[in-house]
């Protein structure tokens, strides 16, 4: 198991094709897909032949990782920190996937600042961004909780999504955003 954080309640862990099941069961839950697909499932098929391999083709410290809970070692869901293919590798985008009954206690900000802290302080980066639909309140509010920043609205296409009309916000940090706050709280 190739551990990347640990926090206090979480492990994050590189996923594994032993993960298969647990990505299946996470992207079948229709309220997990609400803002994804619209709810719909993905498919076994799909998430074996495409979503698994594209997950596992990301290579040293960016990439897809396992949300673990800590005193239990339940699959909680995914994050992820990866440069998009083409896109600076200093540019990562934060994302993550969870459970429903990992959905108000947390976790997601948890996650997500101890990737944001790796990636300024270990992999040297010099942005963390993150997408979501507007509408995505849930999701909006762990990007501001993780310190990301407002930063634009943009149009996207997907009318089998609730509420795709209203568009997709990004949030950003800055290294030196991040710096100026760390050096605040010591």
């Amino acid at each position: 198991m190739q551990i990347c954080v640990e926090t206090e309640r979480l492990v994050l862990r590189r996923i594994t094709e032993d993960d298969a099941d647990n990505l299946v069961e996470l992207d079948s839950d229709p309220e997990v897909m609400r803002y994804l697909s619209g709810g719909e499932p993905t498919s076994r098929e799909k998430i074996i032949g495409e979503i698994l391999p594209r997950i596992l083709s990301y290579t040293g410290n960016q990439g897809f990782f396992a949300a673990i809970e800590r005193s239990t070692g339940e699959f909680l869901g995914w994050f992820l920190l990866r440069a998009k293919h083409g896109e600076p590798e200093d540019e990562p985008e934060l994302g993550y996937r969870l459970r429903k009954i990992a959905w108000g206690k947390g976790y997601a900000t948890e996650g997500s600042v101890a990737l944001i802290r790796k990636a300024f302080s270990e992999l040297g980066v010099r942005r963390v961004y993150a997408e979501t639909l507007a509408v995505n309140l849930g999701s909006r509010r762990v990007m501001e909780k993780a310190g990301l920043q407002y930063v634009r609205s943009f149009h996207v296409d997907r009318p089998e999504i609730p509420g795709s009309k209203q568009g997709a916000v990004g949030y950003e940090l800055l290294r030196a955003d991040w710096e100026r706050r760390r050096l605040r709280r010591v």
